[in-house]
């Protein structure tokens, strides 16, 4: 059975940092590109990170550009986001998936709706950004 757990989420002020972590368990995580997608209250699925099956490959949003940075170690099968100099905008629920459509994530030519459109994905961790 396939499981990705995050894990990391919390409560920091403007400013702060966090590191979000994604564990796999039943799935080789190296053998996926793998992406970090958040939804604000009230708005849909935003992608924010992905990362090619080597790590080698590493992909942002506008949004979080210069902040935020995706890694993976594959030893260890998980996926890791280290987010920086966050904003109240970054409050959100945080989800890691797994796709073979990256492509088409990167051109825009795929707008995902629902976290059921990915391969596998977690139950998502919170982040919330206020002072």
């Amino acid at each position: 059975q396939v499981q990705l757990v995050e894990s990391g989420g919390d409560l920091v002020q403007p400013g702060g940092s966090l590191r979000l972590s994604c564990t796999a368990s039943g799935f080789t995580l190296s053998s996926a590109w793998m992406v970090w997608v958040r939804q604000a209250p009230g708005k849909g699925l935003e992608w924010v990170s992905l990362i090619s099956t080597s790590g080698s490959s590493t992909y942002y949003s506008n949004s979080v550009k210069g902040r935020f940075t995706i890694s993976r170690d594959n030893g260890k099968n998980t996926l890791y986001l280290q987010m920086n100099d966050l904003k109240p905008e970054d409050t959100a629920l945080y989800y890691c998936a797994s796709t073979l459509r990256a492509s088409q994530l990167l051109r825009g030519l795929w707008v995902p709706t629902t976290m059921r459109e990915f391969d596998y994905w977690g139950q998502g961790t919170q982040v919330t950004v206020s002072s």
